[in-house]
């Protein structure tokens, strides 16, 4: 069986496509890949490794789904998990409602900043920028499998105190690591020094953390100001 090289005709022709109207055998076996050797697993899928892989997109989506039927139950807000004072904790709150309200959107507009920060870090390594995406959407779905872990955990537990902890620390902390974890399994075969591979990989995370946040405050700030105005 060939295989060819990723390009944006194949991302949006073949993955896209096919993520939507298609459902694979894979699911527990990619899933439990992205959670025990995420960069080297979809490098073997980038190049060509991909039978035994379920595709992003179609993970995407279902994980959406999930999420959307989870929402209803969920009693928690993001605010009440922030700590600082009662204007970041709104800010935080605005930012999550949009989040819910327009996950797909989101999720569009994140995935290819994810894929412009490591092809900017990584732009030595021999993979094109629609490698880069396909990349980043396994990274989205590792995330958005915690979330989802962590959305139903409230449904059935309501200590805030330990729910704030999770929240700030655990989900954060676990963000930050596996960013780094998976970006230097993926580069590990591009040349790299392991000092680079690190920073680099570190970099990479951190670019995407920063510009991501104030993106975020910068548009809650916008939608908190829209709402007084229309008062």
């Amino acid at each position: 069986m060939s295989t060819h090289r990723y390009s944006i005709k194949h991302f949006l022709e073949h993955d896209i496509v096919h993520g939507i109207w298609h459902v694979d055998k894979g699911i527990f076996y990619t899933i439990k890949e992205l959670f025990t050797r995420p960069g080297h697993s979809i490098r073997e899928y980038v190049e060509g490794k991909r039978a035994k892989h379920f595709n992003f997109v179609s993970l995407i989506l279902i994980g959406l789904a999930i999420s959307i039927f989870l929402d209803p139950y969920i009693k928690v807000q993001i605010k009440d998990l922030v700590s600082g004072s009662k204007e970041s904790q709104n800010l935080m709150n605005i930012i999550d409602e949009f989040t819910t309200k327009y996950p797909k959107l989101v999720m569009a507009a994140y995935i290819p900043l994810y894929a412009a920060f490591s092809f900017f870090w990584f732009r030595k390594a021999k993979f094109n920028f629609s490698e880069h995406l396909v990349l980043n959407s396994y990274k989205t779905v590792a995330e958005t499998v915690v979330g989802l872990v962590f959305k139903t955990v409230t449904i059935f537990y309501a200590n805030m105190s330990v729910l704030s902890f999770v929240y700030n620390t655990v989900i954060v902390g676990f963000s930050i690591i596996y960013s780094v974890w998976m970006y230097r399994q993926f580069f590990a075969r591009s040349g790299f020094t392991k000092k680079a591979l690190i920073w680099k990989s570190i970099l990479a995370t951190l670019s995407f953390m920063l510009i991501s946040g104030i993106v975020g405050i910068a548009s809650g700030i916008y939608k908190g100001y829209s709402q007084n105005i229309g008062k």
